[in-house]
């Protein structure tokens, strides 16, 4: 795994300053309620555990490539251990697409672009890295059908200093200055094609372009609405909205799941396993607790109590 930047050690050390909760497992049965007690981590781990429950005894692998880099989709919590550290909604999806294909879950941490060139080489068989479809993935990847990601695909943002909060509104604001953008990403297209009079400036891990925000290397930064919250909320008042967010096409507004073009096989049973998660109606859930695992929202803002129940009165 590559090394983690300042930026994702301060966002893991803020987590245990906050009283964290939600709602039940991936298949739907939710955890004891002595298992979460007033953990930090309290929802999301009602949520894993109600996933391992189901989870399949097996030595046949379903390895799955992720970029853990990109709260609340994937991300790195270093109070856990082996597989365990890894966290976020498609860490969630990954298991319970594994349980369903009654196969053991291996995630193969790497970089944003090396997730793809394993998917293709065969050296994983699958990605789930908070992937947009885009023609040229269409063209060489099985795409999925898509799945919820929250306001992380249908909100696109630009992040900046403090100092810059507001006054980058429009196109015209970034003329002449350092976008950053993680390469390969729909923030790299989106930067390209509507804030031509920047400068796009591309690193592989979005830590180390939050670091780049954060030292001037770069005056703003690019990501998915969830993302920013993160990236914001980790820094202590350094890191602010620009104002300015990306017009965002429908086909862009949700993620999809990457499999090698050969193996369509493998395509058609994720997309019923997809399907099977929509209805389930968990995706809501699932995200809410990996928002407030990456310190992007509390309880208070999501109406959960601190055993992990959600409040319906």
């Amino acid at each position: 795994m590559k090394k983690k930047s300042l930026v994702l050690l301060l966002a893991l050390a803020m987590i245990f300053t906050l009283v964290l909760s939600a709602c039940g497992g991936g298949g739907g049965e939710a955890a004891p309620e002595e298992a979460s007690g007033d953990s930090a981590a309290a929802a999301y781990d009602k949520i894993l555990e109600g996933l391992n429950a189901e989870a399949v005894d097996t030595d046949e692998e379903i390895v799955v490539a992720m970029s853990p880099d990109f709260a609340p989709m994937e991300f790195v919590d270093l109070s856990r251990s082996g597989d365990d550290q890894y966290v976020g909604y498609d860490v969630l999806l990954a298991k319970y697409i594994a349980n369903h294909l009654g196969k053991k879950l291996v995630i193969k941490p790497m970089s944003f672009d090396a997730v793809m060139t394993a998917v293709q080489t065969g050296n994983a068989d699958m990605g789930i890295s908070g992937f947009s479809w885009t023609a040229e993935r269409a063209e060489n990847y099985f795409i999925t059908d898509w799945y919820e990601a929250g306001e992380n695909e249908t909100e696109q943002v630009v992040i900046t200093t403090a100092e810059n909060e507001g006054k980058l509104t429009d196109a015209a604001s970034f003329e002449g200055l350092k976008v950053g953008a993680q390469g390969g990403s729909l923030q790299e297209l989106l930067v390209k094609e509507q804030l031509p009079g920047a400068e796009c400036v591309l690193m592989t891990d979005l830590n180390d372009l939050a670091t780049a925000l954060l030292t001037g290397k770069i005056d703003a930064l690019a990501v998915a609405q969830g993302n920013g919250e993160s990236f914001i909320s980790a820094n202590d008042g350094k890191l602010a909205q620009s104002g300015f967010q990306f017009e965002i096409d429908e086909k862009y507004k949700n993620n999809v799941v990457l499999i090698n073009k050969d193996n369509a096989e493998l395509g058609e049973q994720v997309n019923a396993i997809i399907a099977q998660q929509k209805a389930d109606d968990v995706a809501d859930a699932w995200y809410e607790a990996s928002q407030m695992l990456g310190n992007i929202k509390t309880i208070d803002e999501l109406g959960y109590d601190d055993q992990g129940n959600k409040i319906t009165e």
